[in-house]
């Protein structure tokens, strides 16, 4: 036997040493997010449940059962649930519209779409009360048949869907940027029609990104405050949203009740956040299942 033919050196390597990654090792990754996710995120929380301990039990009861707070929160989350139904069904057709077809002025249209991230909330409800006030331009033809939408439920939600339109499309149209048209041509070859090609086709595979922009856009609308207190009228039992009510208490010097409806508001937002969580993981588990 020559030594050409001599089996070469074998070389025992941890199987974790054979992954070539481009960021740094795993320790000094996950220590530097970890150190982000506590100094960012859980630090300014703790200081608000630790507000929050300071009341008992009943005093906690009583103030989040209070008949001002229950009208709060009657009017925040119903206005956020219409704001999302709204945004998370056009936002999935703007998304559509914007990934399947060419028209004139598609950029300016895609670029608008951002729009409410960059614009200051603030200045979105001056614009809104400017537009839907009763000498309003919107505001004047609506008076004409009767409906007024300034300072009424109708703001609130109407200063909702401004601020997280930009959820229901931008976490929608990745996913149908990436959906092959095979299926879909194929669908169509056996005499399906558009919608039941979007039904069975196309929607489910958009589902757990669907999911995910509706719950941002509900946790979105729940902690909205400059665009909403300029259009809302915020009076109290009627328009005014839990976040005013936050902000009253504050200037009333009543941290803990403050810290109280603050941290059941953060509580619905956590769940709400969670539940689409767990339901985005299971469709994508659906999706994968169905696909092999």
């Amino acid at each position: 036997m020559t030594h050409l033919d001599a089996a070469p050196p074998r070389t025992f390597l941890s199987p974790f040493r054979l992954k070539r990654h481009v960021m740094p090792g795993f320790s000094l990754t996950l220590g530097t997010s970890l150190l982000f996710v506590c100094l960012i995120i859980l630090l300014p929380l703790s200081g608000l449940f630790w507000q929050m301990s300071q009341l008992g039990l009943a005093d906690y009861w009583r103030i989040i059962s209070s008949e001002r707070t229950l009208a709060s929160f009657r009017v925040t989350i119903s206005a956020a649930a219409f704001a999302t139904l709204f945004n998370a069904v056009f936002g999935l057709l703007l998304a559509y519209v914007l990934v399947r077809y060419k028209f004139p002025g598609k950029r300016l249209l895609d670029a608008l779409v951002d729009l409410p991230f960059a614009l200051p909330t603030a200045v979105a409800g001056i614009a809104l009360v400017a537009l839907y006030d009763k000498n309003g331009w919107m505001g004047t033809l609506l008076s004409a048949v009767g409906l007024k939408v300034a300072y009424t439920w109708w703001g609130i939600v109407l200063a909702m869907m401004f601020t997280s339109v930009p959820f229901g499309v931008r976490t929608v149209q990745p996913v149908l940027e990436s959906l092959k048209p095979d299926a879909e041509e194929a669908a169509r070859t056996l005499g399906a029609r558009d919608w039941q090609v979007f039904r069975h086709i196309v929607f489910p595979q958009v589902w757990p990104s669907f999911i995910t922009g509706a719950s941002l856009a509900f946790a979105r609308s729940l902690g909205e405050f400059g665009a909403v207190i300029f259009i809302a009228g915020n009076m109290p039992f009627k328009t005014e949203i839990a976040s005013l009510l936050i902000m009253i208490r504050l200037e009333e010097y009543d941290y803990p009740a403050a810290s109280a409806i603050a941290g059941t508001i953060l509580l619905i937002a956590l769940f709400v956040l969670v539940a689409a969580n767990i339901a985005q993981s299971r469709a994508t588990r659906h999706l994968h299942k169905g696909s092999s």
